[in-house]
């Protein structure tokens, strides 16, 4: 699809998106280049993204998320007078943020950690890469979707260079609250400079208050650029790109890339995704996210400097 006359209204972070041409639009589909390695290159410095849908095995996506509903359901977040692979939510269910289960999950780490995903992104850097041992695993139900951000300041301590792959274990149509992407948002860095390089984990050790903060696991800067996704969009230009996702597509962008996502509009419905990152092996990582059990942002992860 390449115009945006077919897409609905879209709502971000409670938010109704303005949807004039200028405003909104579809995301690329590069599979067309999806064995051009140069050319991938050079959309994702364009772009700072890369959406090929159709690309990963969806059988595969589709395995991975009955592995994951069936721990949802464990967990108590789904209603059981539905089948597992619906997602349905119980009242009040809201966000779900559970890392833990991705640990062990055979489905899900052969999915993002070995195969075609791994193959790619060797390929697109051109050497042996290295993934977070992290994942991100969200089940997002109905309400206030994700407000705009870049990845760095969540995981800058080692290559500015690594990329994030978004993951989607199902089909998203535009209710559900699939991604956004703001237009070359990436090359915006008059806009982001002040932002995008500061740590969420690092805080004031000569300010008690920050301090404190740290000492709780709690955070002094929280990464978000913003709460209002259409007063962004004026202030940088461009667009809010999306897609109506499906199982088996492939997004992937860079850390300067500024995005978001919609809200969960349906009534009970969950949005299963994650986040994995990857980068060069030959490059620093971030301590934060990698080992048996990566500190992350708890209190072992925060770094405290002199203001």
């Amino acid at each position: 699809m390449s115009t945006t006359t077919a897409l609905p209204q879209l709502y971000s972070y409670g938010h109704e998106l303005e949807m004039s041409d200028d405003k909104v639009g579809w995301l690329r589909d590069s599979i067309d280049a999806a064995d051009d390695v140069e050319e991938l290159r050079r959309r994702v410095a364009e772009d700072g993204y890369l959406y090929m849908k159709g690309f990963l095995n969806r059988e595969e996506v589709l395995g991975a998320r009955a592995s994951l509903t069936s721990r949802l359901a464990a967990a108590g977040v789904l209603d059981p007078a539905s089948p597992e692979m619906d997602g349905i939510c119980k009242p009040g269910a809201g966000y779900v943020f559970k890392p833990e289960l991705t640990q062990g999950n055979e489905a899900v780490q052969k999915l993002l950690y070995s195969g075609q995903l791994v193959d790619f992104y060797a390929k697109f850097f051109g050497e042996p890469v290295r993934h977070y041992d992290f994942t991100w695993l969200r089940a997002i139900g109905p309400g206030k979707g994700t407000n705009p951000h870049c990845d760095l300041p969540y995981m800058g301590r080692g290559t500015h260079r690594h990329m994030t792959c978004w993951m989607t274990y199902g089909d998203i149509p535009f209710d559900l609250g699939g991604l956004l992407i703001l237009e070359k948002s990436h090359l915006r860095t008059d806009l982001l400079e002040n932002y995008v390089y500061r740590d969420v984990d690092a805080f004031c050790e000569n300010k008690p208050q920050d301090a404190e903060k740290a000492k709780t696991g709690k955070w002094t800067f929280t990464g978000t650029l913003s709460h209002n996704p259409p007063q962004l969009r004026n202030k940088f230009g461009g667009r809010w790109l999306t897609s109506d996702f499906h199982a088996g597509d492939f997004l992937t962008f860079g850390m300067f890339l500024v995005h978001a996502s919609l809200d969960n509009r349906t009534e009970n419905r969950l949005r299963i995704s994650s986040d994995s990152r990857y980068q060069r092996a030959s490059e620093p990582i971030d301590e934060r996210w990698v080992g048996v059990n990566p500190p992350g942002h708890t209190t072992a992860g925060k770094r405290g400097r002199i203001c």
